[in-house]
């Protein structure tokens, strides 16, 4: 997948010099690293890390290049399918390098303007119009990108940090995780990539009994307007609960309350705690007991 652009986010031995710093953080020397945010999944890294012009978002590693080009080619179906159906997305790259043992990909992206973030984005709205017209009207822009984008072929992270308010209009970059459905109704999504950071003997489990129901929950519309306002509770700005199931609200039945949104931030917040503690006892494992380093950074200290 190449950007918009002739010219490559990060040229092939830049990526690797890149990945040769991320090698030595999964080693514990994190020095080198500029962490710009944490996902559920993994990190975003500013790079280079001195003076940061792309995002880095590095998916678990691939045994192989070839499953790695493919996982490249859905990332690569997902924005066009999002634009497709109105909802632009932030130059990206998928790009891959060889390292040790295996193939590490990442997805690139021009360094925002932390400004334009939508959690900041929606402080700095709120702080210039105190009446919450310019605020409000953000968070309407988003939950319509949600109801014309989000269906049965095509899901969607609706949630308030992966928006940039940019000069250009609203900009969607979680492209990380493809959410596409194919004709035959299988989601194409590579689970077993995504699963793998976890211990080896809950990979299958989770893949099967866990990873579909949270998959499927993006391709529904008051799902992922739920997720959006309960998501609010986490990034300390549950003031706008209300008015973002206002808007949600107009496209939704039954209608999402408050306390529905708090309970499933309560819900969701332990989920993620639970996998992530679980990745955290694989990584002791690893680099205590095995004595080789973990494969994946975790997003450790996130708030919820």
């Amino acid at each position: 997948m190449t950007g918009a652009g002739p010219v490559a986010l990060l040229a092939p031995d830049e990526l690797a010099r890149l990945e040769a710093a991320v090698g030595r953080a999964l080693d514990g020397a994190t020095g080198e690293l500029r962490i710009l945010g944490h996902g559920e999944i993994t990190l975003v890294v500013g790079w280079p890390a001195p003076a940061p012009a792309v995002a880095a978002k590095r998916l678990p590693p691939f045994a192989d290049r070839g499953r790695a080009e493919a996982y490249g080619a859905v990332v690569a179906d997902y924005v066009a399918a999002l634009a497709h159906r109105g909802v632009a997305c932030v130059e990206s790259e998928f790009s891959i390098t060889e390292t040790e043992g295996g193939w590490a990909a990442y997805v690139l992206q021009p360094l925002l303007d932390p400004g334009t973030l939508g959690p900041a984005r929606l402080r700095a709205l709120a702080a210039e119009d105190p009446t919450g017209a310019r605020a409000r009207a953000l968070l309407e822009r988003i939950v319509e990108h949600v109801v014309v984008a989000v269906g049965q072929e095509v899901g969607l992270d609706g949630q308030l940090s992966n928006w940039a308010d940019t000069p250009d209009g609203l900009r969607y970059f979680d492209v990380t995780t493809p959410l596409l459905v194919d004709a035959g109704g299988r989601s194409r999504l590579d689970l077993g990539t995504l699963t793998s950071p976890l211990p080896a003997p809950l990979r299958p489990v989770v893949r099967r009994f866990v990873a579909p129901g949270i998959t499927a929950k993006y391709h529904d519309v008051r799902e992922v307007l739920l997720d959006l306002a309960a998501n609010l509770h986490k990034e300390r700005l549950a003031q706008w609960v209300n008015a973002t199931l206002v808007a949600a609200n107009r496209h939704v039945a039954p209608a999402i309350s408050p306390e529905e949104a708090l309970a499933y931030y309560r819900s969701d917040a332990r989920t993620w705690e639970a996998l992530l503690r679980l990745r955290m006892a694989d990584r002791w494992w690893h680099r205590r007991v095995l004595r080789r380093p973990y494969g994946s950074l975790l997003p450790l200290g996130t708030e919820r």
